[in-house]
């Protein structure tokens, strides 16, 4: 049954596909030449496309310009398929952490209420269509291929100024979901948000979780500079909701969404929200949260997600949730409570393995680590923790070095080996001893650094691979193939 506020299209479901085996060709940067020589006729075909032309997210030095980044380009390239995006009910959040967490509470509790739901989050951990999924099931093989396919007819329209990979994949999303006609989609912005391919849509609602320092040398080296950023998501009438800010960011959002007309509100403030940590034989240890507005009250709902911090993202998701009702979407309690509880986020406190233990998370700044040590220390018991850590030479290296140094007691350095961004392991460990004087290794690789983690460990510790979604994206995959040849 299609709900009040939802398309009344007739919608295909997503088809199966069949998994094909592939290799990505050498990310970004091809020749234009050789991107006009790729023809798409299958999704591996299509990957080889897509791969060739240049990832900012893997870059070592990002344009951020609008000619690099500006909407005009996509804005062109969503009219060549028919501007899917105007024919979609979306809702945008951006933010420094916690958008993903943000994006995935929402689309399970609109999915348990009987929408069907359009999820564009990025990055992906391990298969690159993680990034767009319907109801939680990613986009088929076939699927891709045929919007990649229609992507690539038109680019002869760009040959001046081509097209990069994230606008290729945002297009991707936008036409997908159209296509299958889906009620709503949740949108999560890639980098900053003024400037972001996915701000082409108009939402119902936008949210702005957590800022914090990040991407420095493209969005601004102070947090007023980079909220301002994060704010460009924000549009005439649009509902904007933020979570709890620092007062400088505070002041530069409100001031933002003013110039926009942009009605804004913060959990906390206007919007009643309040949290506890709670530990019963049940849920173990948890967070509760409490939001209460004109339209809805949710009080002691067990936030899914460890850490203190999923408290604050949990009450913008239902926050935004609430938002929806005034443009038509029912929203059921019993619902809403189901489909909290059933929301899955791969690469956040994950366990990947269970002798020894191993958990990966993205954490990938250093109020981000900050917050998963603190999530560790209240969620999992252990003896010893050995952090496997790299990072992108771009982050605030020596804000992450304090957070590891204050919550590891051990330091295995290594880098991902799909992301040319990355610290050297030597010139991490080099950086960690000015800091700290706790022990650390450097590894080159990954299975390097598992390898020396396993051998300090004992039954009662813990080992953490954190610092860069490539880092646990490469680790997931590390050990998912550890067990399927195991189990063969």
């Amino acid at each position: 049954m299609t709900k009040s506020g939802a398309k009344t299209a007739t919608r295909t479901k997503p088809k199966s596909g069949t998994k094909t085996a592939t290799k990505p060709a050498a990310r970004g940067g091809a020749k234009s030449a050789a991107k006009g020589a790729l023809k798409v006729t299958n999704y591996t075909t299509g990957l080889r496309w897509l791969y060739s032309h240049v990832d900012y997210e893997r870059v070592r030095v990002v344009p951020y310009t609008s000619r690099a980044f500006g909407l005009d380009r996509m804005r062109k390239l969503l009219r060549t398929l028919d501007n899917p995006h105007e024919q979609l009910k979306c809702v945008q959040v951006a933010g420094t952490k916690g958008k993903g967490s943000t994006c995935a509470m929402l689309s399970s509790m609109l999915q348990a209420c009987g929408y069907t739901v359009g999820l564009y989050s990025s990055p992906h951990l391990v298969d690159l269509r993680e990034r767009i999924t319907i109801d939680g099931q990613m986009i088929s093989h076939a699927d891709a291929a045929e919007a990649f396919a229609r992507i690539a007819a038109q680019e002869k329209v760009f040959a001046s100024h081509p097209l990069s990979f994230y606008e290729i994949m945002t297009a991707a999303a936008l036409h997908y979901f159209a296509e299958q006609a889906v009620d709503i989609v949740v949108l999560e912005t890639g980098l900053g948000g003024r400037l972001d391919a996915t701000t082409v849509v108009k939402p119902l609602v936008c949210g702005i979780t957590q800022i914090s320092l990040d991407h420095m040398n493209v969005l601004g080296n102070n947090l007023p500079a980079i909220a301002k950023e994060k704010a460009g998501i924000f549009k005439n009438g649009v509902s904007a909701i933020s979570v709890r800010q620092e007062a400088d960011v505070v002041e530069t959002l409100k001031a933002h969404a003013g110039e926009v007309s942009a009605p804004l509100e913060f959990t906390g403030e206007s919007i009643n929200f309040s949290y506890r940590f709670e530990a019963n034989r049940e849920l173990g240890p948890h967070t509760r949260v409490c939001i209460t507005t004109e339209n809805s009250r949710w009080e002691h709902l067990p936030v899914p997600l460890r850490g203190e911090h999923q408290a604050h993202n949990c009450g913008l998701a239902l926050s935004m949730l609430d938002k929806l009702k005034e443009h038509g979407f029912e929203i059921g309690d019993e619902q809403v409570v189901s489909g909290l509880a059933a929301t899955r986020l791969a690469g956040r406190m994950e366990q990947v393995w269970n002798e020894p233990r191993v958990l990966i998370d993205g954490a990938h700044n250093a109020a981000s680590l900050h917050a998963l040590i603190r999530s560790l220390g209240a969620h999992i018991p252990y003896d010893s923790l050995v952090l496997i850590f790299g990072c992108a030479q771009d982050k605030d290296i020596p804000g992450m070095l304090k957070q590891v140094s204050l919550g590891a007691d051990k330091v295995i350095f290594t880098r991902a080996k799909a992301n040319p961004r990355a610290a050297e392991p030597p010139d991490l460990l080099s950086a960690f001893a000015e800091v700290s004087g706790k022990m650390a290794q450097s590894a080159d690789n990954l299975e390097e650094a598992l390898r020396l983690a396993v051998r300090a460990v004992s039954r009662e510790d813990l080992i953490v691979v954190t610092g860069s979604f490539y880092l646990a994206g490469e680790a997931k995959k590390y050990f998912t193939d550890r067990a399927a040849k195991n189990a063969g």
